[in-house]
Order: C-alpha cells, then sequence, then structure tokens
C-alpha cells in the first residue's frame, strides 16, 4: 500500500527520518514528496535542494521515492494513487493543526490522514529550529542527518 508524507523538509530532520521510517514499515510504500508552503517563508534550500537532501537522507530505508510538488497536498497524494497521507505528531499543539488538517483533507478530497507519533528522542526537533541554530554558527549535527549537515557546513562557506 503506497502512502504520501508530505512537508517543506527546509531541512529533514531525524523526526522526518522516523516517521519515514514508521510509514515504511506499516505500509511498505512511502512517497514523500517535497512540497512548498507558501504560509513558511523561503527557508534554508531549494525545492530541488531539498529533494536531494531527502533522497539522500532516506535511501537506506526500503519503499520509499522522493519527489516534488505544489499545490494542494491532496491533489498530490491523487496523483500519486496514495492511498493515505501521512503526518507526524510531536506533541498536542501538532496534534490540533493535524487533526483539522486531515478533516479538511478529507472533506474537499475524500483523502483519509494517517498520524504518526514521533518517538521521544525525536518529538523535540523542528526544521524552524534547525534553520535558526545552523544560521547562527550552532550544532546540529544531533538534530539532522549527516547529509545535512555536510550541506549546511557548504552553506556557511
Amino acid at each position: 500500500m503506497k502512502v504520501m508524507f508530505p512537508g517543506s523538509f527546509d531541512p529533514i530532520h531525524l523526526g522526518h527520518v522516523d516517521i519515514v521510517r514508521q510509514a515504511a514499515s506499516l505500509f511498505g510504500e512511502v512517497s514523500v514528496v517535497v512540497m512548498h508552503n507558501p504560509e513558511k517563508p523561503v527557508g534554508m534550500f531549494t525545492v530541488s535542494e531539498r529533494v536531494e537532501l531527502v533522497k539522500a537522507a532516506t535511501r537506506d530505508i526500503n519503499g520509499v521515492t522522493v519527489s516534488s510538488a505544489s499545490g494542494l497536498a491532496i491533489n498530490a497524494a491523487k496523483n500519486l494513487n496514495a492511498s493515505f497521507i501521512v503526518k507526524s505528531v510531536r506533541n498536542a499543539a501538532d496534534f490540533d493543526v493535524e487533526v483539522q488538517m486531515a478533516d479538511t483533507n478529507r472533506a474537499v478530497g475524500s483523502v483519509e490522514t494517517v498520524l504518526l507519533i514521533a518517538r521521544p528522542e525525536f518529538s523535540f526537533i523542528s526544521s524552524k529550529y534547525v534553520r535558526d541554530i545552523a544560521s547562527n554558527g550552532g550544532e546540529v549535527s544531533a538534530l539532522v542527518p549527516s547529509v545535512v549537515v555536510d550541506a549546511i557546513t557548504k552553506i556557511k562557506k
């Protein structure tokens, strides 16, 4: 069964990779879709750079494909013939947002959402915090895959 895990992934972090692993073990086939969220400011990496970083960070997980899409996640899910959208939940605030989004996607696109809970060791990681720490010279290697550390180091030079 194919599921879609959409997000901005700017950058992909260890919590995202954990959710991809969980989804792959549950469903077998995961399409990770890098999307642009117009409500979020332009981040650290371009969409094509994010696609490459996600591919590198998930290359050891069987059944994973990576692509990009614009527009609505429900349309991307339908185009991929995904059975479900997978989203991650770190805390109560995430839960409230994701339930509202899941209900909306069901109402307007007839696509169901499966919420996966982040493992405790990853529950605090946020791409926003990774960007903030990295842009201020902080160390992010405990938060992101090594390919992201390498990419951030190249940006700083």
